[in-house]
């Protein structure tokens, strides 16, 4: 139990720490450093906060990081997700609930009372899959949103083509789509016409929402559409690129539905082998039997 108390103290002092990380009075960055994010230049990315770290795990290295939640930047994983909240603010609840989940593996230590090492394994590990935890939901949600992306996307490029096609300028056909779209493409293309609002180009705003997506069929999308200024025939040019994304669509439907075709026959496998081996195994134990006279 010595053991335990001493790994508990160590993760207590470690959460102690990175809580008082996250307080401006004990973590106070040069002024440069925290005007940086409002100074750059609009072509340049903005960079996330240098601590912005990814909380109790991040303590494991930076490879193992990786391994575990996949990607480095939050920001940007937030946004693919669709969340407004800042970096600071999902790391600050990722290390509130890592601390519950620390102390709930300490009171199950206390009520347990296993050995040295199975006490030490349960104190550290419930904070560590509790981030876990976190960061896959983030992905989860990130990828589910990618999914219903590429399912509108066709759709919204053939309005923006039609709108084109009538004589609208691409700003003012984005906006109309954003007005009347509900779904995720009309967010996006939202967030597009907010932009250009604010005073960025069409060019810039557009690249933002393919730097958002991890979608290769909005990066193809958002290039056809920055040739505005140089072909007469966008529209054209827009539904061609709308049936290529339907394809692709379709492409990994029928992939889908093979997997989970060939997935069909693994529990039918197992139940023609099992019995089986059971029937095989029967002959040969008496046979064993009889040769060693057991």
């Amino acid at each position: 139990m010595s053991a335990a108390l001493l790994a508990s103290f160590a993760a207590l002092l470690v959460g102690t720490s990175l809580l008082l990380s996250t307080v401006p009075w004990f973590s106070r960055r040069p002024l440069a450093q925290r005007l940086a994010p409002y100074v750059a230049s609009p072509a340049e990315p903005r960079r996330d906060p240098p601590h912005d770290g990814h909380g109790v795990i991040g303590l494991l290295g930076p490879r193992l990081t990786r391994t575990l939640v996949g990607r480095d930047d939050l920001a940007a994983r937030l946004r693919r997700a669709g969340r407004t909240e800042d970096p600071a603010t999902f790391r600050l609840r990722e290390f509130t609930r890592s601390l519950a989940a620390l102390g709930l593996g300490g009171a199950l230590t206390l009520a347990l009372r296993p050995s040295g090492a199975a006490a030490a394994l349960l104190v550290l590990a419930t904070p560590v899959v509790s981030v876990v935890v976190d960061e896959h939901r983030l992905t989860s949600a990130g990828d589910a949103r990618d999914r219903r992306l590429l399912l509108e996307l066709p759709v919204v490029a053939e309005q923006l083509a039609t709108l084109l096609a009538a004589g609208a300028s691409l700003p003012t056909a984005i906006a109309r789509v954003a007005e009347r779209g509900r779904g995720v493409a009309a967010e996006e293309l939202s967030e597009v016409t907010r932009r250009i609002r604010r005073g960025d180009g069409e060019l810039e705003a557009l690249r933002s929402w393919a730097e958002r997506s991890t979608l290769p069929a909005v990066g193809r999308l958002v290039g056809v559409l920055s040739l505005h200024r140089e072909t007469v025939d966008l529209g054209h040019l827009v539904t061609a690129e709308a049936g290529a994304v339907r394809a692709e669509r379709h492409r990994r439907l029928v992939e889908d539905i093979e997997r989970r075709a060939q997935l069909v026959w693994v529990p039918v496998t197992v139940a023609t082998l099992v019995p089986g081996l059971i029937l095989l195994a029967i002959p040969f134990v008496t046979a064993l039997g009889q040769v060693t006279g057991g």
